[in-house]
């Protein structure tokens, strides 16, 4: 039995690969930012008018960003947790011959729910990220034609 035991255990592990690679993901990404917040607070100070104005709106969505990586990054720890406390609920279940199917069940759901949240903010971060890429209107200057 302890190697059905195992087996349904796989699942929850590949769901802790997934949550591993995704942190793995949104921490590089955070480093990113970091370092871009770096720079555009040492141009604050630096800046007047429109570029101070620019640089203000930049510091803004990269401060969102932080943000929403931070908390996807918790919701992500949250889910692995959960996930491991699945795997042992598991074992548990085995070991002393007790029925907590539905607390496997109920602990795998919230992982995956906690995971899925986390790929939202992931989402919502991305957003930000496009926003900062775009190019301010007056860069484009429409009305002249090329």
């Amino acid at each position: 039995m302890i190697a059905q035991t195992i087996q349904l255990a796989l699942a929850p592990v590949f769901v802790l690969v997934a949550i591993g690679n995704i942190m793995n993901l949104l921490s590089t990404r955070l480093g990113r930012v970091v370092d871009r917040s770096r720079a555009l607070q040492g141009r604050h100070g630096e800046t007047e008018g429109m570029d101070h104005d620019m640089v203000v709106r930049e510091i803004r969505i990269v401060d969102r960003r932080i943000h929403l990586i931070g908390r996807a990054l918790r919701m992500l720890v949250t889910s692995g947790l959960a996930t491991g406390i699945t795997v042992a609920v598991l074992f548990l279940e085995e070991l002393f011959a007790v029925n907590l199917q539905r607390v496997a069940a109920g602990t795998f759901l919230l992982a995956v729910v906690l995971m899925m949240w986390a790929l939202v903010l992931f989402l919502r971060e991305t957003q930000a990220a496009s926003e900062a890429l775009r190019i301010p209107e007056e860069f484009l200057e429409r009305e002249r034609r090329l």
